[in-house]
């Protein structure tokens, strides 16, 4: 992710403190953390406070002595628990917010062609051209293999992390398979399945989980695994131009990932759905009380599908929304209305009648 350009400035109690972790001499200022963050008011910014495990401990202290709400505000490229939040005990001093590649209302509803295609990743999302941002990608797995992996705790050699995350961009929007992974790797089915959760809880890789319901029928009861950022995605499959993916087998899944990423934002659990037989909605919704499904068609003239149908006698739900390439809203039947997807992606919850 890109950082933001800040002036330094001199320490001083009665402003903001902007320390970054990758920085020697901001690590430098905080040799002795007692020393340097207590007399400060804040807001204290720390960027990549990962690369600081030790700080977490005078920061729990700190808190303690004023509970003042946004004194501190950390900034990581990681999960908390690979970051030392959840082994200290910070519960009820800090608050977890999770922020992802860039969404469709960030960057304005004429540009999700660009955003599918560059993904989310700001310095990917702004070069100047496909080509700059696919270097700029190249880079940004090489680093996030050979660095960022290794200094969460990943002790996977790069060459083999890099070669399994191809083979899930191969799979994208596809149901986990242990045992076929591990034999692809020549491993084994749990050391395949440490790698698929580093990934996920390095924030790169999505596992969507079966929604289980009553039904009397054989389901599916392996998540759906993602590449969280369609840009990323590109690059690993080699998809160097808009033309190439419109090509590409992926095309579908790769579709269907942005929508799950965007969906996410709106805060409510999310699953899929699929039976030994093959009825399957894409995405459940559960708003608590009732759920929601969507169905994500790479076209502009969606039907009504038999799987749909199930989906609403077996699953109970509202309605099913079918987020389709163009742009009108629509219903196809009771229950079920076509959406596009730029209006989809651009709500920030479910969308009212």
């Amino acid at each position: 992710m890109g950082k933001t350009s800040l002036v330094r400035r001199q320490l001083s109690p009665d402003r903001s403190q902007y320390f970054d972790l990758e920085d020697p001499r901001d690590r430098a200022r905080l040799a002795d953390p007692m020393l340097a963050l207590e007399p400060l008011a804040g807001p204290v910014v720390i960027d990549e406070a990962q690369r600081m495990p030790e700080l977490f401990p005078i920061l729990r202290v700190l808190i303690d002595q004023d509970r003042r709400p946004g004194r501190f505000l950390l900034l990581g490229s990681a999960s908390p628990d690979l970051v030392g939040l959840g082994a200290e005990s910070l519960a009820g001093r800090i608050a977890l917010v999770e922020l992802g590649p860039l969404g469709l209302p960030e960057v304005g509803s004429g540009q999700l062609d660009r955003l599918w295609f560059r993904g989310g990743l700001p310095e990917s999302f702004t070069a100047p051209t496909d080509e700059a941002a696919g270097a700029w990608l190249g880079d940004y797995i090489s680093t996030f293999l050979e660095r960022d992996l290794a200094q969460l705790g990943s002790r996977v050699p790069a060459t083999t992390m890099r070669r399994f995350w191809t083979m899930l961009a191969h799979r994208q929007s596809g149901t986990w398979s242990g045992a076929e992974m591990a034999r692809s790797l020549g491993t084994s089915d749990p050391t395949a399945r440490r790698y698929l959760d580093a990934l996920t809880d390095a924030l790169v890789v999505r596992q969507l989980q079966p929604w289980l319901a009553n039904i009397g029928k054989r389901q599916v009861r392996s998540p759906k695994t993602y590449l969280r950022d369609s840009g990323t995605l590109h690059r690993l499959l080699g998809i160097a131009a808009t033309q190439d993916l419109l090509a590409h087998p992926i095309l579908g899944a790769s579709w269907e990932g942005m929508v799950v990423e965007h969906v996410a934002r709106w805060g409510h659990p999310l699953y899929f759905w699929r039976t030994q037989a093959g009825a399957e909605i894409d995405i459940v919704v559960d708003l608590g009380t009732t759920q929601w499904g969507i169905e994500v068609k790479r076209t502009d003239a969606p039907k009504v599908t038999p799987s749909m149908r199930i989906a609403l006698e077996d699953l109970g739900l509202e309605r099913i929304l079918v987020a389709h390439a163009g742009v009108d809203r629509f219903a196809l039947a009771d229950r079920i209305h076509a959406v596009g997807v730029s209006e989809l992606l651009a709500a920030d919850g479910p969308l009212a009648d």
